[in-house]
């Protein structure tokens, strides 16, 4: 099933420190693309067999969730051809490799503004959501027309709703019950975060949810992002020191 290095954990990785949950921005399916004089939706194409490997490996690897960063707010700027192309690559998708990936334990969830999304594509999600909700290999969250900052404003006009209807006092907000009103009420936050292709931001994905996250950042463009890739970045976080702004006790103390 497996056509690349590693379909077992990699010998040097330690499976007690795992991260539980990364999340994914795919970048540089375009420049993938322009570097091998083909179109831009060869490189989507392309990103997409990508990603269906990295949740493979995540599963086989004993990572119980992966999220993707697949279409942001601010993408409905790129030309109308490629965000159709999009849209219809995602609906082609989920009607093909939906059979597969729940015969394979795969939950599938979306994350975002699924309103503004075709009405295909809608009914697709919402049948690939509910025929996978008792999955339990692995959780695979789709950001689709996703921004974070809309996120947690929506969050907070429905927290000021709550407070005008009488139904919760200003002073119980706190972040526990922000938390709920997210997106991602739940899923747990990203232990590790991985940003392709030497882009070096988060843009507008998962700004709340990752406060404690650990970043990783490589040039490889996300089409060429390999087991052997994923291994050299879970490398990199076993080798983090995770405090949560805490400080450890001296070893001489």
């Amino acid at each position: 099933m497996n056509t690349q290095p590693f379909s077992k954990l990699p010998a040097d990785l330690n499976p007690q420190n795992l991260p539980q949950h990364v999340a994914i921005i795919m970048d540089g399916n375009g420049r993938w693309a322009k570097g091998r004089s083909l179109p831009r939706i060869a490189g989507h194409r392309q990103g997409a067999r990508t990603l269906k490997e990295l949740l493979r490996c995540c599963k086989d690897w004993g990572i119980k969730a992966l999220t993707a960063y697949a279409f942001s707010t601010e993408n409905w700027r790129r030309p109308t051809e490629e965000v159709d192309f999009l849209m219809l690559l995602f609906e082609r998708l989920l009607r093909q490799e939906l059979a597969q990936m729940h015969r394979e334990g795969v939950r599938i969830s979306f994350i975002g503004d699924l309103s503004d999304l075709p009405k295909s594509l809608q009914a697709e999600m919402q049948h690939s959501m509910i025929e996978t909700a008792n999955n339990q290999a692995i959780h695979f969250n789709v950001a689709v027309n996703y921004g974070s900052r809309n996120e947690i404003i929506t969050a907070c006009r429905q927290l000021g709703e709550l407070v005008q209807l009488g139904e919760i006092n200003p002073q119980e907000i706190n972040e526990s019950l922000v938390t709920k009103y997210l997106y991602t009420a739940d899923i747990p936050e990203p232990d590790l975060l991985i940003r392709t292709s030497g882009e070096m931001r988060l843009s507008n994905f998962l700004l709340w949810q990752m406060a404690y996250t650990e970043m990783y950042f490589t040039d490889i463009l996300w089409p060429d992002f390999d087991r052997v890739a994923f291994h050299q970045a879970l490398l990199s976080y076993q080798k983090r020191d995770r405090r949560f702004g805490q400080v450890k006790p001296s070893l001489s103390a």
